[in-house]
């Protein structure tokens, strides 16, 4: 009979300004198990979390931790109760080494000084305990992004975690990185650790999950055993419908070169590098994927082609005219719409309705304008039609976006730049932590606007994203574009990773034919 470590037991969380983010949620968790919490964005998955932590206070219920009542007000309380978090943006300080991040808070002393070879000591013995291989006298900042996961989890498992809560663990990882993470969870369930995993991705919840249940709307709706049921039926219990995880597309059909970048090159402040003189090309009617670990220079592509960021070399043209030196509004006149990584920075002005975001981008046009003044019939009857053509939930246009789920934020991003017939999409991370029912209606938009004849440049983390939109594709390393694949549908997400990380690199011809001169 399985043994449950951790019950959450009816809680229930109201944030100050009304948002019911928990109702009544009961959690049950055994000991040993990978138990996934599964649920749209905005299902309250990270706020249960947060109860559990001790960074929020829940207003009804209880926590039993192995059969007795826990009171959580901290995560200094949770540590103590053998509760360990591992955010999506990790907590480690780049300049020290690893072990001085592991030991960082409870620091062993020496003669009244810190004891160096006592914390590699301490951090060697754990690495070697968990088999997560990672050296205890790097510098932090000297790590790839899987590495700096392990030291977050080692820093957990030292402070005495039992428990330990993986959030969207695999969103920067490639798959090579994601297969070894998994062989290190099984490894520390298989010693009695319990694992609460957080994920989107149904084929990882299927792959490494013992049980889940779902989150819907602020409240658990259902749990199963993962070897029970279909992604497709996770999928459903998620949304409360059918939901096409597979994107339906026709082969496209290419016409004339839209985007032209040749030769770019792409510094920091300080002078490094960031992207080394690389040439592609994106034409009317097909989807041109970018893969890669993210800060290989993706983003910054994204922002040097729609105005955001100068450039030292090379020259970006859309339909044969040169973005340098233009403003962004004028690029943005040039027919280029851009779905930014960091919407709550570039995408929307948080504060203010649903109406004044999708209408920014053209309101002082003379079609919405008489005279001195803003036509607002016009302005209202184009930001219900948005609302209503892009299934944005929200109690009415003046909704300040920030009161939106992600998922939803981010229809009202696509509704304003897929609604003013753009030449060319820029689409950095489109589907990023929004829900499964968001990210199936974005993916098809995308598909949609190639159908129309839009040449859209696709940037993902997502690899399953990128391979199944993309018609092609171009993957990034160190800076470089390390392979150009014509047929997105011909390579393997395991090859794909294999140039992800340099293990595999095409020739300069081979990588030249994207240039498509």
């Amino acid at each position: 009979m399985p043994e449950e470590i951790l019950l959450m037991d009816k809680i229930t969380k109201v944030y100050p300004n009304g948002f019911v983010a928990n109702k009544d949620v009961t959690l049950s968790i055994n000991k040993g198990e990978i138990h996934a919490l599964v649920g749209e964005n905005g299902a309250g998955k990270s706020t249960l979390m947060k109860v559990l932590f001790g960074i929020e206070q829940p207003e009804e219920g209880k926590i039993y931790i192995k059969g007795k009542e826990v009171k959580i007000n901290n995560p200094l309380e949770a540590i103590a109760n053998g509760v360990g978090m591992v955010h999506q943006h990790f907590m480690l300080v780049p300049s020290l080494t690893v072990a001085e991040n592991v030991v960082l808070g409870m620091e062993p002393k020496k003669n009244g000084l810190f004891d160096f070879e006592e914390a590699v000591r301490i951090t060697e013995e754990a690495v070697n305990k968990y088999n997560l291989k990672v050296s205890a006298r790097a510098k932090v900042e000297d790590l790839p992004v899987g590495f700096k996961q392990k030291v977050e989890i080692i820093k957990a498992l030292v402070r005495g975690a039992e428990i330990l809560i993986l959030d969207e663990p695999t969103a920067v990882l490639t798959p090579q990185e994601t297969a070894e993470l998994f062989v290190e969870l099984k490894h520390l369930r298989d010693q009695g650790h319990t694992i609460v995993f957080i994920s989107h991705k149904l084929n990882e919840i299927k792959e490494l999950c013992d049980r889940l249940t779902v989150l819907r709307l602020g409240k658990s709706v259902g749990k199963a055993i993962v070897a029970d049921v279909t992604e497709q039926e996770i999928s459903k219990m998620m949304v409360g419908r059918d939901v096409v995880l597979k994107v339906e597309k026709t082969k496209a059909e290419p016409k004339e070169t839209v985007l032209k970048v040749r030769d770019l090159r792409i510094a920091s402040d300080t002078g490094r590098t960031i992207v080394d003189n690389i040439s592609f090309s994106v034409r009317k009617g097909e989807i041109l994927g970018v893969a890669g670990v993210e800060g290989n220079g993706q983003s910054q592509i994204s922002e040097a082609i729609t105005g955001l960021l100068g450039f030292q070399n090379g020259s970006i043209t859309v339909n044969g005219v040169d973005v340098k030196g233009k403003s962004i509004r004028r690029i943005r006149e040039m027919g280029v719409s851009h779905v930014s990584e960091d919407r709550m920075t570039y995408g929307v002005a948080a504060t203010s309705g649903v109406k004044d975001n999708v209408i920014s981008d053209r309101y002082y046009k003379k079609e919405f304008n008489k005279g001195l003044l803003m036509d607002k019939k016009k302005i209202e009857d184009l930001s219900d039609r948005l609302i209503k053509e892009f299934l944005i939930k929200c109690d009415d246009r003046d909704r300040a976006v920030k009161m939106l789920s992600g998922g939803n934020m981010q229809k009202v991003v696509v509704a304003r730049e897929f609604s003013n017939n753009p030449k060319l999409v820029i689409a950095n991370q489109p589907t990023r932590g929004i829900d499964v029912g968001a990210t199936e209606f974005i993916r098809k938009r995308l598909v949609e606007l190639r159908d129309e004849g839009t040449a859209v440049l696709l940037i993902s983390a997502d690899l399953n994203e990128v391979l199944e939109l993309s018609d092609s594709l171009i993957v990034m390393n160190e800076g470089h574009i390390a392979a150009y694949i014509p047929d997105a549908s011909s390579i393997s997400d395991m090859e794909l990773g294999e140039y992800m990380l340099g293990v595999k690199k095409q020739t300069p011809e081979e990588i030249a034919r994207v240039a498509y001169d």
